[in-house]
């Protein structure tokens, strides 16, 4: 079992209590069992040699959160002072460091639920955003000088000063990475290691994160680690004058409200919320690739922000397609998470899935495969902890535009694949799918499977919706140095983009620095001018 103090000012510091986090194995043998002891052990009792427990974390009350702001905000002078360069090697000795470790990450991200594929992906997509390419990207991003006759001029990235930043719920791990490469941007750090899952969290930052910036002699409190509810640390980040970004990530409905507190309190908002997105398959794509894509909707059982919400395809291969995929879909089972193939995860709130299949179905869908829950082997059971992938056939873009499952983001493992009706113009029906892609509420990514030059050109230069397009590639895969994450609308909020988070926690600062010259004659320019003959 790990145990992890409350991280603040440089010191492990005690908490008002600890939060236990339960091996995933244990939650599928026995969740009334697991339960049970976590709840026991949350209220001090005392530890079984058979209790199978991943983690001991401490937790932080308003006393704690308090400390944590006054120590990062007392640390960031020194730590914006230290050059750019020692403090982008943060990123570099980080992604050696978690190389070496990798395996023991992977198992804990398996041992917190994730499903080993999924749990593969996301150790890959931390190593690739900080690996030596995107540190050469993220310096190009804080610095750039232009040399003249009469100046040198320089446009650079100011840190923001004092980041809060809590990770979500069903991925919390993973997107805690973005805090790196926040701190290599000189900013200082109160990372919130959520209670549901606060294992891997502290592992990253206490035992990579916090001895390599000790190595680089950045300040105590320049990293600080709490493990509190969401409610209490929001409450406390918004209203404290210390803290001057807050990275949110959660849904949207709360995701905006934040938003919204935070610019009427002068803190900036930094939100990565839900995500609807769209993979449309055109007539020429390989609808072999194109299918596994599509499969991608299934990872961690759709439990996930980054995958394919819905599919549009071309109704010439819209048959051929659906086929493909119903196979590819129906060799997707339930396993522990530990198993090489373990792609889907449990779905202990399922009453919205079948809520949203009862109105597609009452719309007209067709439901081509799924439907039902299942157990831990992938027989149908009304009471199992899983539910089999799905997916739906939806046709018609103005019918699929009422349909609930393909409009707003489904957080279950249920994908609506909508068939257009074919107007005899490939040009007019592009036209209808970018419009309906570009009509989304949300904006996290959209992927096209296509071979024709022109309808990528068109794609990439038309949709604007979307922190990320991806064109004949993995959908959730991540593509370094551009950024994993960021979107638009819903999924970002009013000033939502692709979040390359150096950027997005650092504000731009012109800077010229002169020769000397008379101030008059730099500042307007004064020249000898032929005199100006009458007309």
């Amino acid at each position: 079992m790990k145990d992890y103090s409350l991280y603040i000012g440089g010191e492990d510091t005690a908490g008002t209590g600890h939060v236990h986090a339960v091996h995933t194995s244990l939650m599928l043998d026995d969740v009334l069992t697991a339960v049970s002891m976590k709840r026991r052990l949350d209220k001090g009792g005392e530890l079984q040699p058979d209790d199978k427990v991943l983690s001991r974390c401490a937790m932080a009350g308003p006393d704690q959160l308090r400390a944590a702001a006054e120590a990062a905000h007392s640390a960031k002078p020194a730590w914006a002072a230290v050059p750019l360069e020692r403090r982008l090697e943060l990123i570099g000795r980080f992604h050696r460091e978690l190389d070496r470790r990798i395996d023991e990450f992977t198992a804990l991200l398996i041992a917190e639920g994730h499903p080993r594929r999924f749990a593969d992906i996301e150790a890959m997509s931390i190593l690739d955003s900080t690996g030596p390419e995107a540190v050469d990207f993220y310096r190009r991003q804080l610095v750039q000088e232009i040399e003249t006759p009469q100046r040198r001029l320089a446009m650079v990235r100011k840190p923001d000063g004092v980041v809060g930043l809590t990770p979500p719920q069903n991925a919390a791990t993973t997107n805690s990475a973005v805090g790196v490469p926040v701190l290599a941007a000189g900013n200082t750090l109160v990372l919130r290691a959520p209670q549901g899952c606060p294992t891997g969290t502290h592992f990253l930052y206490r035992e990579l994160v916090a001895p390599l910036l000790d190595e680089l002699g950045a300040p105590p409190g320049t990293l600080n680690i709490v493990t509190a509810p969401t409610a209490l640390t929001l409450r406390h980040w918004i209203d404290s004058p210390l803290v001057d970004d807050i990275f949110y990530f959660g849904d949207s409905t709360r995701g905006i409200a934040i938003g919204q507190e935070c610019v009427a309190a002068g803190t900036k908002p930094i939100l990565e919320l839900a995500g609807n997105d769209g993979l449309v398959v055109w007539r020429d794509a390989d609808l072999t690739h194109a299918a596994r894509a599509l499969t991608e909707s299934f990872i961690g059982s759709g439990q996930v922000c980054l995958v394919p919400k819905f599919g549009i395809v071309h109704p010439a291969v819209a048959d051929e397609l659906l086929e493909r995929l119903r196979a590819e879909v129906e060799r997707i089972r339930p396993s522990r998470p530990e198993d090489e193939t373990a792609w889907l995860s449990p779905v202990m709130k399922s009453d919205n899935y079948f809520e949203f299949l009862r109105e597609a179905v009452e719309s007209g869908a067709q439901v081509l495969t799924g439907g039902h829950r299942c157990d831990l082997d992938g027989d149908r059971d009304e009471a199992g902890s899983f539910i089999a992938p799905t997916v739906l056939r939806v046709d018609g873009l103005e019918h699929a535009d009422g349909v609930r499952a393909v409009r707003e983001e489904t957080f279950f493992p249920m994908l609506p694949v909508v068939v257009p009706e074919d107007p005899g113009d490939d040009e007019k029906l592009f036209s209808s799918v970018l419009d309906f892609l570009g009509a989304n509420r949300y904006g996290l990514r959209n992927s096209l499977w296509a071979r024709d030059p022109h309808i990528i050109d068109r794609f990439c230069s038309e949709l604007s919706v979307g922190g990320l397009l991806k064109v004949n590639d993995s959908h959730i895969g991540t593509v370094a140095p551009l950024p994993a994450h960021g979107g638009t609308g819903l999924s970002g909020g009013p000033f939502g983009e692709s979040n390359l988070p150096v950027v997005s926690t650092t504000h731009l600062q012109g800077i010229s620095v002169a020769n000397g010259d008379d101030p008059r004659e730099s500042a307007y320019g004064l020249r000898q001018r032929p005199a100006t003959r009458p007309a």
